[in-house]
């Protein structure tokens, strides 16, 4: 096997290596023994070293030819009490553009079957500035009312592209945010000034912005439970960190996290069942005051405080495990989840709501483009879990409950977490390998699964892929 390799090595590209190194990868994966540990990790090394040769020659290549990636960098602001007056205004007057413009554009639509464009609304919106009931939209600055009107047009886009559900209203207690284009603030060392504003909003610089980084828009938003923070985003270079031989497949739970490939358990932190009395306290508390009364505004405010820190907290635990991953490994598969029909399950919607698959899994595929990273997502119906990883034989059926068993064909036992990772990542390995293309297997042999107990060491046994 080795020798068929070095053969080519000469005429070989850039993109054959690295299905050479996955393929090597998936003979480690396909027997644990000793003996093929040893033969295969010379080849690993071998073409290791080819992709990271590649990987350098192709950036002194490419050079300044990098694409540059636009990048948000946020941070808290405490504006004073004339700014936040002044911010305040500016978030109602964008709230009231949005509405009114997503209105006018229904009523056109559906009382006259007319489409509205932004240049429509927009022309409308200059006129409606000179009429006597709405002129104090001109005390504020109209770039954030113009870039509200692009925005609805975006709502409007991801809906018909199926993205996302037709847009709705904005609402007064929900978050609150105006964006400013390059045209409406001035950036000057660390003093940031919005326009109409006559002093720099006082900023807490948790991390500096790149070097020589020109920052094209400003979003100043303000939470539910009244904190501010500024995005800014600019463009830059991210370079992307040393080529690495690593992959790991990725098996997404309820009782853990994750499960990786390589034996890694990572525990559900469960963030909301944490704090799901003190909500639901917090909740009832809300509900017995008075509307319209300040104890009620308050009352709403400790509520939204419960759902900023159960977010706030599962939202930096996505972070940092999918950073850690995207550092650590080439190439990560994992499984393409149906999280919003799972969601119609109402004995694990709330466990599934609070796990928070979805932007994790987008955190890994933004970051995988910005480090070079490769993202394999294997077919949603690809039974992972009813496959036995080291003989391919499939049970017919593997309830939740079960959670460990034994194959019925070879007698191996398995945890059905840390089987379905390596089936996981067989499987993306093979897809990867293939470019993308179908790969064929065999026909699946169907049986029924028994459990085993609590306890039993887990044999991993293996034979390699055919090809």
């Amino acid at each position: 096997m080795k020798a068929a390799f070095l053969v080519g090595m000469g005429e070989m590209s850039k993109i054959e290596h690295f299905h050479h190194l996955v393929f090597s990868a998936i003979l480690w994966h396909g027997d644990r023994s000793e003996q093929h540990r040893t033969a295969c990790g010379s080849v690993s090394d071998h073409w290791g070293h080819h992709l990271r040769d590649g990987e350098e020659g192709r950036r002194e290549s490419e050079g300044k030819e990098e694409a540059m990636t636009k990048r948000a960098y946020r941070y808290r602001v405490y504006p004073t009490p004339e700014q936040a007056q002044n911010l305040a205004h500016t978030f109602g007057c964008v709230r009231f553009v949005y509405n009114w413009a997503l209105n006018r554009r229904k009523r056109s639509y559906f009382d006259a079957g007319v489409k509205l464009s932004t240049k429509d609304v927009s022309a409308a919106l200059t006129a409606l500035k000179k009429e006597e009931g709405t002129a104090w939209l001109k005390e504020v600055s109209s770039v954030p009312l113009q870039q509200a009107l692009r925005h609805l047009d975006s709502a409007y886009t991801n809906f018909f592209e199926g993205r996302a559900n037709y847009p709705t209203f904005k609402k007064k207690h929900s978050e609150q945010s105006a964006t400013y284009t390059d045209n409406a603030f001035t950036l000057k060392g660390d003093q940031l000034t919005l326009a109409k504003h006559r002093e720099p909003l006082p900023l807490v610089w948790s991390r500096p912005l790149p070097p020589g980084a020109k920052p094209s828009s400003v979003t100043v938003s303000k939470d539910c439970i009244g904190r501010y923070f500024v995005s800014i985003l600019v463009e830059e270079e991210i370079g992307p960190p040393a080529p690495t031989e690593n992959v790991v497949g990725i098996d997404l739970g309820l009782k853990s996290f994750l499960v990786t490939s390589d034996g890694e358990a990572l525990a559900n932190p469960k963030y909301f069942v944490r704090d799901e009395r003190k909500l639901a306290k917090a909740q009832r508390m809300h509900a017995r005051k008075k509307k319209g009364g300040k104890n009620r505004e308050k009352a709403r405010k400790k509520v939204a405080q419960v759902h900023a820190r159960i977010a706030d907290t599962r939202r930096n635990f996505q972070h940092q495990v999918s950073t850690k991953l995207i550092r650590e490994n080439q190439v990560i598969c994992l499984e393409t989840l149906n999280v919003k029909g799972m969601l119609k399950n109402h004995c694990l919607a709330k466990a599934i709501s609070d796990v928070g698959w979805g932007s994790f899994v987008r955190q890994l595929e933004y970051k995988a483009r910005w480090y070079g990273r490769t993202i394999v997502k294997i077919d949603r119906w690809y039974p992972s879990s009813k496959t036995c990883s080291a003989c391919k034989y499939v049970v017919e059926e593997l309830p939740l409950e079960i959670r460990a068993w034994v194959c019925p064909n070879c007698g191996t036992s398995h945890d059905r977490d840390s089987n379905a990772a390596h089936n996981v990542l067989t499987e993306g390995l093979s897809a990867l390998n293939a470019c993308g293309g179908p790969v064929r297997r065999g026909e699946a042999k169907v049986s029924h699964a028994r459990t085993v107990e609590a306890g039993t060491p887990h044999c991993e046994v293996g034979t390699p892929l055919p090809f």
